[in-house]
């Protein structure tokens, strides 16, 4: 019987060491956000430095600010190529600093969360596959505490397993876990966590959220994605009874109606009695919530996101953001004034997952102008691409009001769209429905 005490001291080193087979032009696979562990990412890039890389390739997603504050920075762009899943402040800094030296910074790789992990099975070798986790238990296995993404992926397709074990980690359960057998070396790193604030609600975000609200019964399994509307949602249920959670994010709002109580997924139809998330962010609170808890299951992308498996359970309800919708009921939530703006992440999956559940519901919902007033959200056409198609969207919400394009002709969507958009804008966008033979 292996030793897992003694396996573990085995491999046991420094980071420098851990590092050291690593080929010139290499691959590396980074854990989705809780999951990037800083002091490997750091000896990483001093190696770069050092020049002991020709090219070094890093697939990842969801930088943390360490991560950020490592890697993405103008004087590693000739050596250093980011590929993320997602673009966030950061990368779109060094989008700019490398236009300001024409270089291309940022190699964005557009894809659902869902297809993440396939697409790391399908196209992807690394020649390492750097990750931070939770301590080993007796059994010799490691949690991913608040992340599961893509790492089992990782962990199958990965040459080498590098995992940095944080005691400041929470161990969740589920299927997030790796073995120390599977592992070829191991460092220990106690850092701090990245917290995730909630974001402040304004009048506006109440407006929206009282159209969504009456339309969540009790037995709903819900899904939030990140903001001040799924926040205020949150707030306003924990009257309700028996909710379920299916949710690729668990943030405070969910983790506060799982306290509460209002959360107790006995409806749920698959998974009953357990919360399932794909990654965390959130509070101090979340994390501790999570911790060895068994009603709370940290399970991987291509299950948690995966739109048939979402659409088992019955009465889901999915709550997400939009930057803009078009007139055909196109929705982009990714791209901005011609630059990638974030990522597609599981919009879509939940989009679509919400349509395959007996009941469900899709709402995609923000203000109805953005710059203060100045640009309408509502467009007669996007100017990026489609992150939901118009055959896939279901309601859309602004503080004006809801619309349930299901069903619609072109001509009641456009009509539709344009009741809820900001007042100032409707017959501009009236004029442009006619023009484009909306309506």
């Amino acid at each position: 019987m292996l030793d897992f005490h003694d396996a573990y001291q085995r491999k046991l080193m420094t980071p420098e060491a851990a590092l050291g087979q690593l080929p010139r032009r290499a691959v590396v696979l980074l854990g989705f956000f809780a999951a990037q562990p800083p002091a490997l990412i750091g000896a990483l890039m001093e190696r770069a430095r050092s020049g002991l890389f020709d090219e070094l390739r890093v697939y990842y997603m969801h930088a943390t600010t360490a991560t950020a504050e490592a890697m993405l920075r103008p004087e590693l762009m000739d050596v250093v190529k980011p590929y993320p899943f997602y673009v966030g402040e950061n990368e779109r800094a060094l989008i700019k600093a490398g236009g300001e030296h024409a270089k291309k910074a940022i190699f964005f790789v557009p894809a659902s969360f869902s297809m993440i992990p396939r697409i790391i099975r399908e196209r992807l070798t690394p020649d390492v596959f750097l990750l931070q986790v939770a301590p080993m238990d007796r059994a010799g296995w490691f949690s991913f505490g608040l992340t599961g993404a893509y790492s089992l992926a990782g962990i199958e397709r990965s040459k080498r397993i590098v995992v940095e074990v944080n005691a400041n980690l929470p161990r969740s359960l589920g299927t997030g876990l790796v073995h120390i057998s599977q592992v070829d070396a191991v460092i220990e790193h106690a850092s701090d966590l990245q917290y995730a604030a909630s974001r402040v609600a304004g009048e506006v975000e109440r407006k929206i959220a009282g159209h969504i609200l009456p339309m969540i019964e009790d037995g709903a399994c819900v899904q939030f994605g990140v903001g001040g509307v799924p926040d205020i949602i949150a707030g306003e249920l924990r009257d309700r009874k028996d909710l379920g959670v299916h949710s690729e994010l668990l943030g405070d709002g969910l983790a506060s109606l799982i306290a509460c109580g209002a959360v107790t997924n006995r409806r749920k139809t698959t998974d009953p009695m357990r919360s399932v998330f794909n990654v965390a962010m959130g509070s101090a609170s979340t994390y501790d919530l999570i911790n060895d808890n068994p009603s709370i299951e940290c399970r991987m992308a291509d299950y948690v996101n995966d739109p048939r498996v979402i659409g088992l359970n019955d009465n889901v309800v999915s709550v997400n953001s939009m930057i803009e919708v078009d007139l055909s009921g196109q929705v982009n939530a990714e791209y901005l004034n011609e630059h990638q703006y974030s990522a597609a992440g599981g919009q879509l999956d939940f989009v679509r997952g919400a349509s395959y559940s007996k009941g469900g519901l899709s709402f995609i919902a923000a203000s109805s102008t953005a710059a203060h007033g100045k640009v309408s959200r509502i467009v007669p056409r996007l100017q990026g691409p489609a992150t939901d198609p118009r055959i896939e969207t279901q309601y859309i919400v602004t503080e004006h009001g809801l619309c349930n394009l299901r069903g619609l002709s072109s001509d009641e969507r456009a009509r539709g769209l344009i009741e809820i958009a900001d007042p100032a804008f409707r017959d501009e966008l009236t004029a442009a429905a006619r023009e484009l033979h909306l309506i």
